[in-house]
């Protein structure tokens, strides 16, 4: 009885961020364990709990990488178990939690509401049930059409059955910008390169990668308003920002890539164009193989990992420093050098605490990658490009890599781990709730120094 009241006193000190770290932390573990088992694997020999805990932390991460090929090295059963840990992941655990709250009937309590909302990036608990009843009905909704519409993309190859079991893989897949894929049944590793030039296949693809990396508050608001003019301010430039770099990133793979034999040179227009557009939404935390990436130009290379730490939205299945970040710098780079002090977008003041959250994040997850990829370099021996395009694509959740991850050294295949961890909960989230959770006032006012800047 004692330990009982121990564990309930200690689970009410904890935070709504630090439950959340922990139910990521429980799932790993869980999923872990039954990839372990003999019965996970195709030739029903265990994989090692190391090759189980890699799989699993990238799954539930929605990261994208392995050690191995998923349909070579996983049965029906730890394909079942990844698809699982992929969907939780996407949807974040609370929305999964409430799931299965209301289908027992369950009383939804103040401090799961708290959660729920921490879990979307929202401080307003005001509806927020509704909210992610709405999440999760349309989530499914949107899979469902995708297995249907990938299904008939698939079936003039593979037959129904097994057109049916990859559409519905890779629509989970690809809503949860996760990038992991049972292709491998054909050559392991191939990806989509096979299909990169079939519309009914790659557009289905593209517009579940999209509409999952929008964030889920951002698609409430679109379903329930319907007008661009009623949506908030933060919806706006969610979209406004994620079609910029829709279309720069089209054009410019596009541009880059045209002539290049290992990739769009054997391509008609349509097909480089549909190509090009799958690399620029892709390459944003989704990581499905479309074209070969280690055969790109070095240009394209440092494009793909600019767009990889950007990523998607907030409050959605994808990771990044995230487009309104990104927006938020840019709007305040451009106020600056006009010599403002404030930034205004639709008539509201974006505050300057704000931009110092824009500015702590992309600094972190920047000097983050940058330094991951070093260790990388130094400690598996390889060249510097790959290493920080690995690092990059762990911390951003994407799962790209022109290095091969199963032949890095033990010490990077951790750090990759953690990396995969960290971008997936929130790099500043974690810090806060872990590291200054109850932060001192700042009870002092010292005299301020001038500095040079620039």
């Amino acid at each position: 009885m004692k330990i009982k009241e121990f564990i309930e006193d200690k689970w009410r000190t904890l935070t709504s961020t630090q439950i959340i770290v922990l139910f990521f932390l429980f799932v790993i573990i869980i999923g872990a364990c039954l990839l372990n088992l003999p019965i996970a694997s195709r030739d029903h020999q265990s994989a090692g709990f190391y090759t189980a805990l890699f799989t699993a932390t990238s799954a539930t991460c929605v990261a994208g990488f392995s050690l191995s090929d998923i349909w070579t090295q996983w049965g029906p059963f730890g394909q079942a178990v990844i698809l699982v840990m992929i969907e939780i992941g996407g949807l974040g655990f609370m929305s999964t939690v409430i799931f299965f709250l209301l289908l027992a009937n369950r009383r939804i309590s103040m401090r799961q509401r708290m959660a729920m909302a921490q879990g979307l990036g929202i401080d307003d608990v005001g509806g927020i049930v509704r909210t992610e009843k709405w999440i999760i009905r349309n989530s499914l909704i949107v899979q469902a059409i995708g297995t249907v519409l990938l299904t008939l993309g698939f079936l003039p190859h593979y037959g129904f059955k097994r057109a049916l079991q990859i559409a519905f893989f890779h629509a989970v897949s690809a809503f949860c910008n996760c990038g992991l894929d049972i292709m491998g049944f054909s050559k392991p590793g191939i990806g989509f390169t096979n299909h990169i030039t079939e519309p009914l296949i790659i557009l289905p693809m593209i517009f579940l990668i999209i509409y999952g990396g929008l964030g889920f508050i951002v698609l409430e608001q679109i379903y329930r308003l319907k007008n661009f003019q009623k949506i908030n301010v933060y919806a706006k430039l969610v979209l406004i920002t994620t079609g910029i770099l829709l279309v720069v990133g089209t054009l410019a793979y596009l541009f880059i890539e045209w002539d290049n034999p290992k990739t769009f040179g054997p391509l008609n227009f349509f097909q480089k164009l549909m190509a090009a557009f799958f690399q620029s939404a892709n390459t944003r935390t989704a990581g499905f193989a479309g074209i070969d990436q280690d055969g790109m130009t070095e240009i394209s290379k440092t494009l793909t990992c600019v767009f990889m730490l950007l990523g998607g939205s907030a409050s959605s299945t994808s990771g990044g420093i995230k487009t309104v970040t990104l927006a938020v710098l840019g709007l305040y780079t451009w106020a600056r050098l006009r010599g403002k002090r404030t930034i205004t977008i639709y008539n509201r003041a974006i505050s300057n605490n704000q931009v110092l959250d824009a500015v702590t994040i992309t600094g972190l997850m920047t000097g983050l990658a940058v330094a991951g990829g070093v260790f990388i370099s130094v400690d598996s021996g390889i060249n510097i490009g790959p290493s920080v395009f690995s690092s990059i694509s762990a911390i951003a959740t994407c799962g790209l890599s022109i290095a091969e991850t199963a032949s890095l050294h033990l010490p990077s295949q951790i750090l990759l781990i953690l990396f995969m961890f960290f971008g997936r909960v929130g790099v500043l989230s974690i810090s806060l709730s872990f590291m200054i959770a109850d932060p001192a006032e700042e009870r002092i006012q010292r005299a301020e120094t001038k500095l040079i800047i620039g």
